[in-house]
């Protein structure tokens, strides 16, 4: 296991920037996640950390050594990539066991630290077999169990899952939290998926336009984002966005904006007259007879257990999920209340949290 820590990085592709002055530290045995849209520098990170980059500024530790100029082979790092990258000519054993014949460590031990990480893996069936032999969730298991092997001190994945089934990445975002926590390895995770974010990591690292815009547990982002990118970005279906501003209606502070006022948590330090962005989970939101919210109901969609209501709040699409069982027709009015503490209220000019 090791620290990880990224002290005023930048990198530059010619004249086009895609980090800049990027600092972080990662806690030995974390497992971290890199979580943003294609282009946000990513992947970049992901490769300067195992040296496939070289830095354009800035400097890179691991376990409190400077390695900007240690090659990939010396940073004791081990990497899964997104297509696998396995040897088509060589069978499953060899393909673990590749790293550790180029090292000339014994046969004996080779074969030993081969099968013990196929046990784990349940690849020791098909040891025998060669890629092409393989569905995509065992070459996946295969390009794991190469990185295993190694005893490595920073494991990195670049979007492991991305090429698989909704039913398998499911089955593998376990595999993969399971095998962190039984190996207890500095871990870092890079993807796109906030579902894989959420349910895998320690702490998620959320980066925009190659800076890093607010890190935290993954209950941490959801509860308390930061600005309102944070907030749109976590969450699916994504939070509502209302533009309004804030009123004291005699009663204490709400927000207000045409069919809905709705009040502010006690804590809030938004003050009367200011322009805001009131943020909504859909999830949130509760289906009464009369209340806070109202609009037109527009579309219903079963989920399942619960339905997501499409609703036109002057001419704004505005989504909730609620348990199934209502009698709901589109066409009707409809209405919900909020409770206040589950408001997230963003300055209108800054989009910052106001907290």
């Amino acid at each position: 296991m090791a620290t990880v820590e990224y002290r005023n990085i930048s990198k530059s592709f010619g004249k086009v920037n895609v980090i800049s002055d990027l600092s972080l530290s990662i806690a030995e045995g974390d497992f971290t996640v890199l979580l943003g849209p294609s282009g946000c520098g990513k992947t970049t990170l992901l490769r300067i950390t195992a040296g496939l980059e070289a830095v354009t500024g800035g400097d890179l530790f691991i376990d409190d050594k400077r390695v900007n100029e240690v090659p990939p082979r010396d940073r004791d790092i081990a990497m899964v990539f997104q297509n696998y990258a396995l040897y088509p000519t060589m069978k499953v054993f060899k393909n673990i066991g590749f790293s550790l014949e180029v090292a000339k460590l014994p046969k004996d031990e080779i074969k030993r630290k081969v099968e013990e990480v196929a046990a784990v893996l349940n690849l020791t069936e098909y040891l025998d077999r060669y890629p092409k032999e393989l569905s995509g969730g065992q070459r996946q298991r295969v390009a794991m169990g190469r990185t295993m092997v190694r005893d490595a001190k920073v494991f990195l994945f670049d979007e492991p899952l991305s090429n698989l089934d909704a039913k398998l990445r499911a089955h593998m975002r376990v595999e993969i939290r399971q095998l962190h926590d039984r190996l207890k390895a500095t871990t870092i995770y890079v993807t796109h998926d906030q579902i894989e974010a959420m349910s895998m990591a320690d702490k998620i690292v959320l980066m925009h336009n190659g800076d890093v815009v607010q890190v935290g547990t993954p209950v941490e982002l959801y509860d308390f984002p930061e600005t309102k990118y944070v907030a749109d970005f976590i969450g699916s279906p994504s939070m509502n966005f209302v533009e309004g501003e804030v009123v004291d209606d005699g009663d204490g502070l709400a927000f207000h904006s045409g069919h809905i006022h709705v009040k502010i948590g006690q804590r809030s330090e938004a003050k009367p007259g200011q322009k805001v962005v009131c943020g909504i989970r859909p999830t949130d939101v509760e289906v009464v007879e009369s209340g806070a919210i109202t609009g037109e109901l527009m579309i219903i969609e079963t989920m399942g257990a619960d339905v997501q209501l499409h609703v036109s709040i002057e001419g704004h699409d505005f989504i909730a999920v609620v348990p199934r069982g209502a009698t709901l027709n589109a066409g009707q009015e409809i209405h919900f209340n909020v409770e206040s503490e589950k408001l997230h209220i963003f300055d209108s000019q800054t989009e910052r949290r106001i907290s």
